[in-house]
C-alpha cells in the first residue's frame, strides 16, 4: 500500500468552502476528527444538526431523535415526526420556484442523439401524480408493495416517487435477473403492480425481459397488473397499460389473472396532471425494500424508511460529495443496487441533477463514459474498480485524456476493494489528480455507508478514509476487542443509524442473526478492515471471503492487488482450494493486458502457450506475489484466462469460480453477465486440480 498521501485538502481552495466545512465552523469545531468525535459522542445531537443543515421538510416535527429503550436491534428514529420523501425531493422544489430547473438527464444504450432525455422537476413532479394517481385508481393503499424490474430510465424514478408519495413501498429488482430470482421477490414482498421492461437492449443487442417479468409474474398471485414500462408514447403508458386486458403496443400483454376492473385513462393521461398529495407518511413507516443477492442463501429483503432514507443518503451525498443545484451528478449503477435509490433521493433532494445511464459503459465506441462525462458537464462522477479496469484496457486511443472533463471536482467508488494501479489511474487519468476519490462502503442493509472520506480528509491510495459521520464504526478482533493499529479485524458498529434495516422482511431471526450474533449489542458487518498508524482506513473483502493459508489469514483484495500491481496484469481474482499441506491453496485467474499476451485456449496458466510476446510466465507472477505477501502466500497456480465471470453491475462472482473449478454445481447464473468466462474456467479444473 502507498504510504504518501495523494489528495491534499489543504491544495484546493473549495474544499475550504464545502458543505462539511461550514458544517464544523457552525458548531464551533476545529477539526473534521473533531466532527467525527462529536457526531458519534451524542447521535442524538449529531443527527438532530445535520437533519436541520440539511434542509429537510417535515410534515411534523420529531419530539425525540432516538429510542433505543428495546436495544440496539430494534432502535426508533424521530418519534412522532411525519415525512415523506416525495416531498422533498420533488413537490416542494416546484412549490419553491424551481420546476423549471434540470432533475434528470436521460441517455439510452444506442448512444443515438434521438436517445436522449432531459427533464425538469416540473415535469418530473406532473409524471409522478400522473403515476400516482394511477396506482391509487388500480388499488395500491400505504403499507402496499409495488416492483419494477427495469433499468435505469425517467420511468424508473418516476415509479420511485409516485410509490413512495401514496406511503406504499418501492420494491427495485435487478433487470437482469431470470424468472425465478424475480418471482421469489416479488412473491416475498406481495408486490400488487409490477412495472417491468419489456425489451432490454444492451450493446445493441435485445433481451426479453419482458418474458421472463410475464413468467414471473403469472405465479405471483399477489400481482394485479403488469405496466410495461418501455413504450414511445411515454405520457400515455399508464393509461393504456393499467387498463384491464389491455396492452402497450411495444410491450408484452398483462400477465394472466391481472383482474379485471376498468380504470379511467382519463385521470392518467389528461392533458393536466392530476394533483396528488403526498402521504402524511410516519417517520419510521417503510417506503424502500431492496433485496441483497442472495448468494449466501435467499434473499434477504433489507427494509428502509422514510426518514432513515432521506437522513443516511442526504447526509453522505452533501457532505462527503458536496453537492449543488444544477451540478449533474452520475453514478454508474442500477436501481436494483443500492446506490440506484441511493443517488436518486439523495440527490434531488438538493435539486442536484442525476444521470439515468441505461447502457453498456464502452458502447457503441470505447469512450462512451468519457463523452456522457463532457456532454453533460458532469461534476460527480462515481465507478467501480471493476468498470476502471474496465476502461484502462482501451487501446484505441479513446480514453479520458481526450476529453474535456475540467467540471468533474470529485469522484466516487464503492462495491469493491481497489488495487493500486486502477486507483493511481482513476485519479491521475480522469480526475486529472485534481478531484479526491470519494471510496466509500456500507451496504444494502444501511443503504449507505459506514466508511466515507470528506473533502478536508487527506487520503492515500485506496483509502475510505475513515468513519461517515454519526457512524460509530470500530475494528474488533475475533475476541471482540478493539484491534490496534495496522492489524487487520473485524469491521463493526457499535451504536445504531436511522437508516439501517428495520429488521429483514418477514424473517427477525435472520436479522438478528446475521448482525449481532457474532459481538452481542455490536452490528457485525462481515468486512475485513484496517486503520493504519496515520490513521487512514481501508478494507480487504468480505469475512466469508477469506482465506487461511498456512495459518495466515489473507483476503482476496490483497492477493489480487499484489496481482495488478505487476505490469502485465489488468485484472485478477482468486479463490480458495483444499491442499493437504496449507490447508487451502490459492488459485489465481488474471486478465493480461492488450499485447501482453493473447491465450490460444480459452484459457491457460499465464504465459503458457500464450502469443504476445510480452506475457509473464506463471512462475513470475507466482514469484511476484510471494515478493509482496511472503512465500506462504505464494498461489499454487495461476492461469491467464480472457475475462472474469462478473455481474452486470461490475461484481466478480469468486463463489461461482470456485465451484467451477472444483467440478462443482455453479448454481443460478441469472445475474452472471458473460457466464462463457465461468466455463472456461471449469475447463481448467481436471488437468490442474492435484
Amino acid at each position: 500500500m502507498c504510504a504518501a498521501y495523494l489528495w491534499h485538502p489543504d491544495n484546493h481552495p473549495w474544499t475550504r468552502d464545502s458543505h462539511v466545512a461550514r458544517l464544523l465552523r457552525a458548531h464551533g469545531l476545529g477539526s473534521l476528527a473533531e466532527l467525527r468525535a462529536a457526531s458519534v459522542r451524542d447521535t442524538g445531537w449529531f443527527w438532530d444538526a445535520a437533519l436541520q443543515d440539511m434542509g429537510v421538510e417535515w410534515g411534523r416535527r420529531y419530539t425525540q431523535v432516538r429510542d433505543d429503550s428495546r436495544g440496539f436491534p430494534w432502535t426508533r428514529w424521530f418519534v412522532d415526526g411525519q415525512i415523506n420523501v416525495t416531498h422533498n425531493c420533488v413537490d416542494r422544489h416546484v412549490r419553491d420556484g424551481h420546476g423549471g430547473e434540470m432533475a434528470l438527464f436521460y441517455e439510452a444504450d444506442s448512444g443515438w442523439a434521438g436517445d436522449s432525455r432531459r427533464v425538469t422537476f416540473a415535469e418530473l413532479a406532473e409524471l409522478v401524480n400522473r403515476c400516482a394517481a394511477a396506482l391509487r385508481a388500480a388499488g395500491v393503499q400505504r403499507g402496499d408493495s409495488v416492483g419494477l424490474y427495469a433499468p435505469m430510465q425517467v420511468p424508473t424514478v418516476v415509479v420511485l416517487f409516485a410509490t413512495m408519495k401514496l406511503g406504499a413501498r418501492f420494491v427495485p429488482i435487478f433487470c437482469g435477473y431470470g424468472e425465478e430470482a424475480l418471482r421469489e421477490r416479488l412473491a416475498s414482498c406481495a408486490a400488487k403492480i409490477l412495472f417491468a421492461c419489456g425489451t432490454l437492449t444492451r450493446r445493441g443487442k435485445p433481451a426479453d425481459t419482458g418474458g421472463i417479468a410475464r413468467a414471473a409474474a403469472a405465479k405471483v398471485p399477489s400481482i394485479r397488473r403488469i405496466v410495461w414500462t418501455d413504450t414511445n408514447d411515454w405520457e400515455g403508458f399508464l393509461g393504456r397499460s393499467l387498463l384491464a386486458g389491455d396492452s402497450t403496443s411495444s410491450g408484452p400483454r398483462a400477465c394472466r389473472g391481472a383482474g379485471d376492473s376498468k380504470i379511467s385513462a382519463g385521470s392518467i393521461a389528461c392533458k393536466q396532471a392530476p394533483t396528488v398529495t403526498c402521504e402524511p407518511t410516519e417517520a419510521e413507516e417503510p417506503c424502500l425494500i431492496i433485496y441483497t443477492s442472495g448468494t449466501t442463501g435467499r434473499p434477504k429483503g433489507t427494509v428502509h424508511t422514510h426518514a432513515g432514507c432521506l437522513a443516511q443518503t442526504g447526509k453522505e451525498i452533501r457532505y462527503g460529495f458536496d453537492v449543488r443545484p444544477a451540478e449533474p451528478f452520475f453514478w454508474v449503477t442500477d436501481i436494483g443496487w443500492m446506490m440506484g435509490p441511493w443517488e436518486i433521493i439523495g440527490c434531488l433532494l438538493y435539486r442536484t441533477p442525476i444521470v439515468l445511464f441505461d447502457g453498456a459503459p464502452n458502447f457503441p465506441t470505447s469512450d462512451r463514459l468519457w463523452q456522457l462525462c463532457e456532454k453533460l458537464g458532469v461534476v460527480t462522477l462515481g465507478c467501480s474498480p471493476t468498470l476502471i479496469r474496465l476502461l484502462m484496457r482501451a487501446t484505441d486511443g479513446r480514453g479520458p485524456k481526450g476529453h474535456d472533463l475540467a467540471r468533474l471536482r470529485v469522484l466516487g467508488s464503492t462495491g469493491e476493494v481497489w488495487d493500486e494501479a486502477s486507483y493511481l489511474w482513476y485519479f491521475e487519468n480522469v480526475g486529472g489528480g485534481r478531484c479526491p476519490v470519494a471510496n466509500i462502503s456500507g451496504g444494502t442493509e444501511i443503504v449507505g455507508c459506514h466508511l466515507q472520506p470528506y473533502p478536508l480528509d487527506p487520503l492515500k491510495a485506496c483509502s475510505l478514509g475513515g468513519p461517515g459521520l454519526g457512524m460509530d464504526v470500530d475494528v474488533y478482533t475475533d475476541e471482540g476487542r478493539p484491534a490496534p493499529r495496522g492489524t487487520m479485524g473485524h469491521l463493526v458498529c457499535k451504536q445504531p443509524a436511522p437508516s439501517m434495516t428495520k429488521s429483514f422482511l418477514n424473517d427477525d431471526a435472520r436479522y438478528l442473526e446475521t448482525y449481532f450474533s457474532r459481538f452481542p449489542g455490536v452490528w457485525y458487518h462481515g468486512d475485513w478492515a484496517k486503520v493504519d498508524e496515520d490513521g487512514q482506513w481501508f478494507l480487504f473483502g468480505r469475512t466469508d471471503d477469506t482465506f487461511k493459508v498456512a495459518g495466515k489469514r489473507v483476503g482476496p483484495g490483497e492477493v489480487e492487488g499484489a496481482l495488478t500491481s505487476h505490469p502485465a496484469v489488468s485484472e485478477a481474482a482468486v479463490i480458495g482450494v483444499p491442499d493437504v499441506i496449507k490447508g487451502t491453496a490459492l488459485v489465481c485467474f488474471v486478465v493480461l493486458k492488450y499485447g501482453a499476451a493473447t491465450p490460444t485456449s480459452p484459457a491457460s496458466p499465464a504465459g503458457k502457450g500464450g502469443e504476445g510476446g510480452g506475457s509473464p510466465n506463471e512462475r513470475e507472477l507466482i514469484a511476484h506475489v510471494a515478493q509482496q505477501l511472503g512465500k506462504p502466500l505464494a498461489p499454487k497456480h495461476v492461469f491467464a484466462v480472457p475475462a472474469l465471470p462478473k455481474t452486470r453491475s461490475g461484481k466478480i462472482v469468486r463463489a461461482a469460480m470456485a465451484r467451477a473449478f472444483l467440478g462443482q454445481a455453479v448454481g443460478d447464473l441469472t445475474s452472471v453477465d458473460n457466464p462463457s468466462a465461468l466455463e472456461a474456467i471449469a475447463a481448467l479444473a481436471r488437468p490442474n486440480t492435484a
